[in-house]
């Protein structure tokens, strides 16, 4: 059987990936393919644990548009990434994957509340967590939540899965001169401002000494190949 280079990691999705070519809503074909992918890694012994976005459904302050006040918009964007984190859990136990889904806010009708023991041992017995709710907290983004739920149950990798395959210089959507990066450290992204993580996750990330891989997920197979230690996308690392 093949080996994991990690044994446990956090995998960060973005809602919009979810929402397919739309960007919006669930894409159920995109979330099987994402599932499928998690089981293909969970069937050679990773531990996985997720964080989920839910832009597909709502951004936070960005969708508030100054309409709505900052914390209430917040907290309207991890009931949207609780809808993503249900859907996906659901996939996965279609494909007899065994999951739970912890939330940061409590709401105990339909999830477990996130308790840092409880999410290792379900990881110890080879059940994917999905993490919801971000934080918890207004005023952090998902990609926070990723580098502190990574921090708080000992993982070895972050795998940012996103609509490009790495990091690259400028946008490479409008600058045609942009170059991919193979590997940078964290005080490099956060000098050169790139969009990686925003800079309170990558900040954590470094203080933690947790590496983040940047790949593509348009090939779902990417996740295998990253938890592999194959080369590609993006690695943001330490010296």
């Amino acid at each position: 059987m093949d080996t994991p280079k990690y044994k446990r990691v956090l995998l960060k999705i973005s809602g919009e990936v979810l929402g397919g070519e739309r960007g919006f809503g669930l894409d159920f074909d995109v979330v099987g393919k994402v599932a499928q992918a998690i089981k293909d890694c969970v069937e050679i012994g990773a531990e996985i644990g997720v964080v989920v976005g839910g832009g597909n459904f709502w951004r936070g302050v960005k969708d508030g548009g100054g309409r709505i006040e900052r914390t209430r918009a917040d907290h309207m964007g991890m009931l949207a990434t609780t809808i993503n984190a249900l859907a996906l859990a659901d996939v996965l136990e279609n494909m007899d994957v065994p999951v739970r889904v912890q939330t940061g806010i409590d709401m105990v009708k339909v999830a477990e509340p996130y308790i840092r023991g409880k999410a290792i041992r379900h990881l110890e017995k080879k059940r994917v967590v999905i993490f919801a709710c971000g934080t918890g907290n207004p005023f952090f983004s998902t990609d926070t939540a990723a580098a502190l739920r990574a921090a708080e149950i000992g993982a070895e990798a972050i795998l940012l899965a996103k609509n490009i395959d790495g990091v690259y210089t400028a946008d490479p959507n409008k600058d045609p001169t942009a170059e991919k990066i193979d590997e940078i450290t964290y005080n490099e992204v956060l000098y050169r401002g790139l969009a990686v993580m925003d800079s309170t996750a990558t900040s954590l990330s470094m203080d933690n000494k947790i590496p983040i891989i940047v790949f593509a997920l348009k090939d779902t197979s990417n996740v295998k190949r990253v938890l592999m230690g194959e080369k590609i996308g993006t690695v943001v690392k330490a010296k």
